[in-house]
């Protein structure tokens, strides 16, 4: 059977497949094949997860933390070895020109600490941009500090980095 399944699904011939067979037999074959997540039948390992609404609260706990903990803080798409987004890249330049350390987390690997970090700055675009406890923005403002010299003056207490 799994031959001529294979053999209709490569040839398209999907109608012709079950012309003969009984139809208990397809309705049980169906049934096989499209349980749900809450059928008794599927394995847990394969069920969905629902997460708790309180995911964005923790986000929004590990975007407080990541702000206070480093006097740079940079929400990305990708990382400062392989950015994937030219924001991103351009925002990540403009800091390697300063010797001060920043740290970044790559928004595309959690969907719940994107949205985290939209509520926790009010702002929805990326790369987002913390300077000292501060939301300072996204690439665009960050490069208009850099060529006015306020970018300079925001860092220069900061230790070079090692």
């Amino acid at each position: 059977m799994a031959q001529r399944i294979l053999q209709a699904v490569l040839h398209s011939q999907s109608a012709s497949l079950f012309a003969g067979a009984r139809v208990p037999y397809i309705l049980g074959v169906q049934r096989h094949f499209s349980t749900t997540g809450g059928d008794p039948d599927s394995h847990s390992d394969f069920q969905p997860i629902s997460k708790a609404p309180s995911d964005v609260v923790s986000a929004r706990q590990l975007v407080e933390k990541d702000v206070k903990e480093n006097p740079v803080m940079l929400y990305i798409k990708g990382v400062p070895d392989a950015p994937r987004c030219g924001f991103s890249a351009l925002a990540l330049r403009v800091f390697q020109q300063y010797d001060v350390p920043f740290s970044s987390r790559n928004i595309l690997e959690d969907a719940e600490l994107k949205e985290g970090i939209k509520a926790f700055s009010n702002w929805p675009t990326f790369p987002q941009i913390f300077i000292k406890g501060e939301f300072v923005g996204g690439s665009d403002i960050i490069l208009n500090m850099h060529q006015s010299g306020e970018l300079k003056e925001k860092l220069k207490d900061l230790e070079p980095s090692e």
